[in-house]
Parts: structure tokens; sequence; C-alpha cells
């Protein structure tokens, strides 16, 4: 599954397929793929072997980019969307500032526990408790 369509996560996609494993994204970042699988819905479950995967759309960084909580454990796969220290960028085609910041005031720290482990697509990892008291610091810097 792909958190958003940028060239930095997709370069992998042909190896994948050739794996033969399916490729799934968010629909509005679709056209950013050189090929998919499926279409990734809001809030359905990825079953991967005994895992229950929760899917959670989270615009801002991209259009389509999704994260994904793994259920019954702390771990939360932020893509692009959150980062030790605050959002992802917003400069990109698609990226918006505002949304990203109610994505992740939304969808993230309200729904998780400050012990939830988040592991975002680049870099080292935190947690919603490490970041959650910045979020109006996010806001005033404007990144």
């Amino acid at each position: 599954v792909e958190t958003h369509g940028h060239w930095d996560h997709i370069q992998a996609i042909p190896a994948i397929r050739d794996a033969g494993y399916e490729v799934g994204v968010a629909a509005d970042d679709a056209t950013m793929l050189p090929s998919y699988d499926f279409i990734l819905e809001d809030d359905s479950v990825i079953q991967v072997g005994r895992l229950r995967i929760r899917t959670i759309h989270n615009p801002g960084h991209t259009p389509g980019s999704m994260s994904f909580f793994v259920e019954d454990t702390p771990l939360l796969f932020s893509g692009d969307t959150l980062f030790p220290g605050g959002p992802g960028a917003t400069n990109f085609e698609g990226g918006d500032f505002d949304i990203i910041i109610k994505s992740i005031e939304d969808r993230m720290f309200s729904k998780f526990s400050a012990d939830t482990i988040v592991l975002p697509g680049h870099g080292d990892d935190t947690t919603i408790g490490n970041e959650s008291p910045q979020l109006q610091e996010w806001i005033d810097r404007g990144w």
C-alpha cells in the first residue's frame, strides 16, 4: 500500500508487482502512480496475515495521502503527513498547510493515545504525545 504518490515513495512499484504483490493507493493520488491494483478507501481494514491495518485518509501533503494504523498495537505509519517536529511539506502541487494541520489534529491527535508510535515515511519515529503539544507552534510558524 502506498502512503501517497510522490516519486520517492513509488519507485519500488515495478519490483513489488514483479514479486506478485498488489499495489493500493488512494483515488486522489492514483494518477501519480505508473500502475496500481486497487483503491484504498478511508477507514477500511487491510488484512496482512494476522495483522489488521486500518486506513486513514490524511490529505494535506498530497490530496490522497494515507496513514496506516496497525490495530491492537501502538503503531501508526504516517507516511509524509506527520514527522518529529511537524507536518510534512505542503509546498508541492496538491499540498495544503491548513488541510494537513486539520488532518493531523482531527485524524491523528484526537483519535490516538499519547503513547502511539508514529513511524513516518522518512527519518526518526516519534509519538503522538511528543507531537500534539506542538500543534499551535506549527500553526504559528506556518509549517
